[in-house]
């Protein structure tokens, strides 16, 4: 979740954490279809069973409308030519088919691996797309749960945003405080313990990427580890170290995002590399797989 700053009664730096069980019955509603449809197709595969009829050509032919809608979802999201909202929704049908094929794929194989070693390679194919497939899905499940992306900072601009947040958190640690007399008497080190803060929990922290195994089950322990260390000082300074504190506050949590962001952003690239290429060749066997089951059928083979 986003976490947004506030100020507290004791003049802590908090965090806020939005409501997010916005979307929860909508996710509850999706998997009861699911469930419902999968359950429909196991029960109209008996009866078809029933009627001395061969299901794998009912649940194969389904099975292949199936992975042509996902190839649509590919060349749509290709064309360069849908609008952000489009594609969410494209994405959203593209997963909701994509558990539907789970189920296809099961009655289609029975519920057990093939001998051939065709039908290996198709089960594996298949396997292999469906994992990679969940991977994705989770990869989006975290984002959103994480908060929304600026996707105008793309991965290759993120290093140098990082490089001039680490600028402006040291201007910020080393600002003076520009109502101070030069001739009065000395004050309470409040500087002095906000330049101890950075260094000994800051400065690191913005030398570069951090938390990828945190970011990566979107956990956010090690910020609130930073603002914990924050906090602890607030009610200790002044008004002026209170507003440096909130600043830096700021700059923690954008370093934070960008940091999430990397780890998206390389992780769906990566995922991509994989899942794709093997969701074409996955259509491949199976279009030869039609072709000899048809080619067997008619004795021609």
């Amino acid at each position: 979740m986003k976490l947004v700053a506030r100020r507290t009664a004791n003049g802590t730096i908090g965090a806020q954490a939005p409501g997010s069980m916005g979307g929860a019955s909508g996710q509850i509603i999706t998997a009861i279809l699911i469930v419902a449809i999968s359950g429909g197709l196991f029960w109209l595969v008996e009866i078809y069973t029933n009627g001395l009829r061969d299901p794998r050509y009912l649940d194969g032919w389904l099975l292949a409308s199936g992975m042509a809608l996902q190839l649509l979802f590919h060349i749509a999201t290709k064309t360069g030519q849908l609008s952000p909202k489009t594609i969410v929704r494209w994405r959203t049908f593209h997963i909701f088919v994509g558990y539907l094929l789970v189920a296809a794929f099961l009655s289609h194989s029975n519920f057990s691996v093939p001998h051939s070693a065709f039908g290996s390679a198709l089960w594996a194919g298949f396997v292999l797309v469906t994992l990679t497939g969940l991977f994705g899905t989770y990869l989006a499940w975290s984002l959103k749960s994480k908060g929304r992306i600026d996707e105008r900072v793309g991965y290759d601009r993120i290093p140098g945003r990082v490089a001039e947040l680490a600028q402006d958190v040291k201007a910020v640690v080393a600002m003076p405080d520009p109502s101070a007399d030069p001739i009065a008497l000395p004050a309470a080190p409040y500087d002095a313990w906000i330049i101890d803060l950075y260094t000994n929990h800051l400065h690191d922290f913005f030398e570069g990427p951090r938390n990828f195994s945190s970011h990566l089950v979107a956990s956010q322990r090690p910020l609130k580890r930073l603002i914990d260390e924050i906090n602890h000082l607030a009610p200790y300074v002044d008004a002026q170290g209170q507003e440096k504190l909130s600043r830096i506050w700021n700059l923690v949590a954008e370093k934070d995002r960008l940091d999430f962001a990397r780890v998206h952003f390389g992780l769906t690239r990566a995922w991509l590399l994989v899942h794709v290429p093997v969701t074409y060749g996955l259509l491949v066997l199976s279009v030869l797989h039609v072709l000899v089951v048809y080619s067997y059928s008619s004795g021609t083979m």
